[in-house]
């Protein structure tokens, strides 16, 4: 009785039909793209496209913890890029790839610390806050190496394990950077559903004044979530550059909407408060099976971008109606 209780609280909660929805949907496109082109549901193709649900999630776990607070990120795709230039560069001017790695996450997780003062502490709007912080990050990107993509890193073999563990290496018939996100998955998960900072966290999305007036420390925990948006963009840039295996200016560009769209088809809100990281799992899922799904049914890359942008907008006009009830 007592299993049943929690799972039927479960299936009542906020959001929870929508990350059922997220993850039927995912399985329909599955079904739907194999009928069309069987190569989809070959070995190599899954096991491809398993990897590539990876930067996907990271970016929505970060997005979605923000959304969670009523917020927004727009930095992402340009710490993202950030990452994956200022760790390339590094490596390629002879620093130990160790300290380069250290190096690039401390100067993300310090973004994520300035994005928390500006819209915690000083009220500004998230989406300003995080524009201005995006066009800095990406400009980073840029001059780092002299307004050069950065050369091939190298082959020496700890470069060969950094590139192994954020892409190209396996454990079994699992690639690692899947264990990687997954293993980041639940740390988050956990923290938003059996820590105090996760029930802050969605207070502060709920009503943040009463959450204010009920004692919770509005700037520490938005600025929390902030400095989790760009730790898990850090760790998505170096997947990305360990793929490329060099850096480039432009890599981590569109992200930012990636990370809403694995987010908002999950069944976060956009208005706070509500939703599970478990449906950022179906909601990067739906994402890549989309991408990949309409590369192999050789749809044109404008048409794709059309037909994403129009799930990502209904879905968020789904959640903005059903939470106002028009």
């Amino acid at each position: 009785m007592k299993r049943e209780s929690r799972f039927q609280r479960w299936i009542s909660a906020p959001g929870t039909a929508s990350v059922l929805t997220a993850f039927a949907g995912a399985a329909v496109l599955i079904i739907v793209f194999t009928f069309i082109n069987k190569n989809f549901a070959s070995k190599n193709n899954l096991m491809s496209l398993s990897r590539a649900i990876c930067p996907y999630l990271l970016v929505g776990i970060g997005q979605g913890i923000v959304c969670i607070t009523g917020n927004i990120d727009l930095s992402i795709g340009s710490v993202l890029g950030m990452s994956a230039m200022m760790s390339a560069t590094m490596i390629c001017r002879g620093v130990n790839p160790i300290v380069a790695i250290l190096l690039t996450i401390a100067v993300c997780l310090l973004v994520g610390l300035v994005n928390g003062v500006l819209i915690g502490k000083f009220q500004l709007p998230s989406f300003i806050g995080t524009l201005g912080t995006m066009t800095i990050c990406r400009g980073i990107a840029e001059i780092v190496n002299g307004n050069y993509n950065t050369g091939d890193i190298g082959t020496t073999p700890l470069v060969t394990a950094i590139r192994d563990l954020f892409y190209y290496g396996k454990v079994g018939v699992l690639y690692k950077c899947v264990i990687v996100s997954a293993a980041i998955w639940l740390v988050f998960n956990y923290t938003m559903n059996h820590t105090k900072t996760g029930r802050h966290i969605y207070a502060i999305g709920s009503n943040k004044d009463a959450a204010f007036f009920s004692g919770v420390n509005v700037f520490a925990t938005i600025t929390k979530a902030y400095v989790i948006s760009a730790f898990v963009s850090c760790i998505a840039g170096l997947a990305v550059m360990s793929a490329a295996g060099m850096g480039a200016m432009q890599a981590g560009l569109s992200y930012e909407m990636y990370g809403v769209a694995a987010a908002v088809i999950g069944g976060i809100s956009t208005l706070g408060g509500s939703g599970h990281l478990a449906g950022v799992i179906a909601g990067a899922s739906v994402w890549a099976i989309l991408q990949n799904g309409l590369t192999l049914a050789n749809i044109p890359v404008g048409m794709r971008n059309i037909i994403i942008g129009i799930i990502v907008v209904v879905c968020v006009l789904m959640d903005i109606i059903r939470r106002k009830k028009y």
